[in-house]
């Protein structure tokens, strides 16, 4: 199944996933390595690099393969979570800020999702299916005379940060701050954000801690004047007679923010770009926008894999089903990129087709307790950006090449020029 691709001028042992550099490389570069990696019998090694205040690790696998990213997922029993979901070590005091559902293994996972999942369900979200649409017609009624603005800060960021924020019962007021620090922790690799390595450790845990006081704040007051948020629910969610303490509210909330906005802004920027660069897939969705909007939004999910990477640590030794043997102790990362241009799993995986059915793509994650949480909110709100877009301002395109964020961990777009006809 699938073409052959193009190979970039770069040899396997020319590849390093710790070399931030090599994540500043065209991305046409970076997806060829990606395949020279899938064609290799083994999961390639790598040596650590970076020291965010827990030292410099003993080095980790890369799973670049479909089937192999699958199977991990589905065994957190033996690929765990729980040691972190990031290249680097981390100290304590990192794991008790970030020590939400993402970072946790059973039982305490499925106690956390347990509780969560009272509050955060598809009926709660349908309450703010109408808000959403009424927010993105705001975000188009801000830029909509102009003819051009910046895409990712005037468009892309707002309309998921919004929805988030008024989900949790976040004012408005506060909406710029809670922006400013999600960057900064996702951002660190980024010299924007943090202007010196050694710096890292101290941004990171500063920015995490203040969005965790803006909604034990939030808890506290909530605990006291109930109202229809989130916030009140989650407070208030008790199966079996468990509550989630105000650290695992905020931990929670810090979670949110980083997977539910930062992810979702840039599976909408990167669909600018790609409705740019392909204008016949753009002119297939624009004739039918309802009829290709499902499929069209798990296209640019997959091409865009907003999140590069998963970590996982094993538990025991293990081999996979490929024959990949691993020790107790050995760090693994699950390359969704690299899973998502499975030549062996997508017809063409270097074309992006809005129309691309079946489309198993693993951009929430893979099948497993890990799997997205608010994948039908993120969906949604890609959906409905888009229907707003195509309705306002249907000449809409990117008008400049993308700076992209340099980080590892996402793939990330900082900012885009866009231009379309204005509104008068």
């Amino acid at each position: 199944m699938g073409q052959a691709r193009p190979r970039a001028a770069l040899a396997p042992d020319d590849i390093d996933f710790s070399d931030l550099d090599f994540w500043t490389r065209p991305l046409d570069e970076r997806d060829a390595a990606f395949a020279l990696l899938r064609e290799r019998p083994e999961a390639p090694f790598y040596a650590e690099t970076m020291d965010v205040g827990g030292g410099v690790g003993p080095g980790y696998y890369v799973l670049t393969r479909h089937a192999d990213v699958q199977e991990a997922s589905r065994h957190p029993e033996v690929f765990s979570s729980a040691q972190g979901i990031r290249i680097e070590e981390r100290a304590p005091e990192f794991v008790e800020i970030f020590n939400s559902m993402i970072s946790m293994d059973d039982p305490r996972h499925a106690r956390l999702r347990r509780i969560v999942s009272q509050a955060f369900t598809p009926r709660m979200i349908q309450r703010f299916a109408g808000d959403v649409e009424r927010a993105a017609a705001e975000v188009v009624d801000r830029v909509a005379e102009r003819g051009s603005c910046d895409f990712v800060a005037e468009i892309a960021a707002r309309l998921p940060l919004r929805i988030i924020c008024d989900l949790m019962g976040i004012d408005e007021k506060d909406q710029a701050f809670v922006f400013d620090r999600s960057n900064v922790i996702l951002g660190a690799e980024d010299p924007e954000y943090v202007a010196e390595l050694e710096d890292v450790s101290t941004a990171v845990m500063a920015a995490a801690n203040e969005l965790g006081d803006l909604v034990a704040d939030l808890a506290r007051v909530r605990a006291e004047r109930p109202a229809g948020d989130l916030t009140t629910a989650l407070i208030s969610a008790n199966p079996d007679g468990e509550r989630l303490t105000r650290q695992e509210i905020a931990s929670f909330f810090v979670l949110l923010v980083l997977a539910g906005n930062e992810t979702t802004r840039n599976a909408i920027s990167h669909g600018l770009v790609l409705l740019t660069d392909h204008p016949e897939q753009r002119a297939r969705w624009a004739s039918d926008f309802d009829g290709y909007a499902r499929t069209a939004v798990e296209e640019i999910v997959r091409v865009a894999s907003p999140v590069v990477y998963m970590r996982r640590t094993l538990t025991r030794d293990h081999e996979t089903a490929s024959g990949q043997r691993f020790a107790e102790g050995d760090k693994v990362l699950l390359c969704y990129w690299s899973a998502n241009r499975d030549e062996s799993v997508f017809d063409a995986p270097d074309r992006f087709d809005v129309g691309r059915d079946p489309n198993p793509h693993i951009g929430f994650g893979a099948a497993g307790p890990h799997f997205c949480l608010g994948a039908h909110l993120a969906r949604r709100e890609i959906t409905v950006m888009f229907r707003e877009l195509f309705r306002r301002v249907p000449d809409i395109r990117a008008s400049g090449e993308p700076d992209r964020l340099r980080s590892s961990f996402l793939n990330g777009i900082k900012r885009l020029p866009c231009e379309f006809t204005p509104v008068r």
